[in-house]
């Protein structure tokens, strides 16, 4: 399938990307020199998250998604807070990637999870140590364990090479599915993602605004991947950063993507989508300021109130985690400082945090 870029219709779209590319502009020029800039980053990665599922057609709540991280959840996690979770995962390993990264075939097999055999043959696999046997031990059972634990060592080896950003080759995976019931024989996502890759050099002779709605777009269109479409978003995020359009963070598109209507955005005349789709860009950004002026001005009426306070206080790291957060508990705070749940209670209070649930059973602070 071939998206042809050919005969776009500048005219039409310049007002549209002149506010984008202007918006984008100054939000990536305010982050990157902000006090709050790393609590924007990290808060946007959950908003963005929360942002695709409701693009896709599903609900999610920011707070089940931020305490499914922490490994708090109050119930049983569902099938699209499972989704969002990976979007949020996602989103973080873009970040911490090379800007180029998650544009490439070795970072799309790692997003796509179709890494396959290439992960067996990175294991590293120890020597295992002489020990002189002893008459009450049993040959067998030391050779089990050091088994055991030469898998151990070899998980750890490969997840320490996975942060530190080196991927292993893909390889092509058998799957037994006789049915067609995970991999369509006639859906070729392969030959998709190819087709969708070659617009990449051709959206690089275009404005980075316009170029990353072509790119959209031609997602959309495309459809690389079926099980995985939230992807593409994250994807165009990330162009954005390797054409130093917005260095300081990943992009959240899907923020001002929730406020096209959905009649635009899936529209059948492309004009229409490309207006939709820098419209949402000017949106996001235009969100991620107000964002900005919300957490600079609760960091300051925060900061006041470690006024005569002893060096060693926790209140410090109790205003790091509500910057960072959506929304926070007393378990995560109680995690995060290092104290009791009551002592978490009581630097909550101190602070002068807004509560956001209103709940006797599970209370919830956060910067609205």
């Amino acid at each position: 399938m071939r998206y042809d870029i050919s005969n776009l219709p500048l005219t039409t779209l310049l007002p549209a990307i002149a506010r984008a590319e202007d918006m984008l502009a100054r939000l990536d020029e305010r982050v990157l020199r902000h006090a709050v800039g790393d609590g924007f980053r990290e808060r946007g990665h959950f908003f963005d998250a929360v942002g695709a599922l409701w693009v896709g057609g599903e609900l999610v709540h920011v707070e089940d998604l931020v305490l499914h991280d922490a490994r708090m959840d109050t119930r049983t996690p569902t099938h699209e807070l499972t989704i969002a979770h990976a979007v949020l995962r996602s989103r973080r390993r873009l970040w911490n990637a090379e800007p180029n990264w998650g544009l490439e075939t070795a970072g799309l097999a790692v997003l796509r999870g179709d890494l396959g055999e290439a992960e067996e043959s990175s294991i590293f696999r120890p020597a295992p140590l002489e020990i002189a046997e002893t008459e009450d031990e049993d040959p067998e059972e030391e050779d089990d364990f050091g088994v055991d634990f030469s898998e151990i060592d070899a998980v750890i080896a490969r997840s320490d090479r996975v942060l530190n950003g080196e991927v292993p080759e893909p390889r092509a995976v058998t799957v037994n599915d006789p049915l067609g019931l995970i991999h369509d024989e006639d859906w070729d996502e392969d030959e998709r993602l190819e087709s969708w890759r070659a617009v990449i050099r051709q959206a690089d002779l275009l404005p980075p605004a316009l170029g990353a709605a072509v790119l959209f777009d031609a997602w959309e269109r495309i459809e690389p991947l079926r099980r995985q479409h939230w992807l593409g978003s994250l994807l165009v995020s990330a162009y954005l950063r390797s054409r130093e359009k917005v260095a300081s963070h990943l992009f959240c598109l899907n923020v001002g993507l929730k406020s096209i209507r959905h009649e635009r955005r899936r529209s059948p005349d492309r004009t229409t989508r490309l207006t939709a789709f820098l419209e949402a860009m000017a949106l996001s950004a235009d969100s991620g300021l107000k964002e900005l002026d919300r957490l600079s001005l609760a960091k300051l009426q925060m900061e006041r109130r470690l006024k005569d306070r002893r060096s060693n206080s926790s209140l410090p790291g109790v205003i790091d985690i509500v910057l960072s957060r959506p929304i926070v508990s007393a378990k995560m705070i109680a995690r995060h400082v290092g104290v009791t749940s009551r002592g978490a209670l009581n630097l909550v209070s101190e602070l002068g945090v807004r509560e956001m649930t209103g709940r006797g059973r599970y209370r919830g602070w956060g910067v609205l």
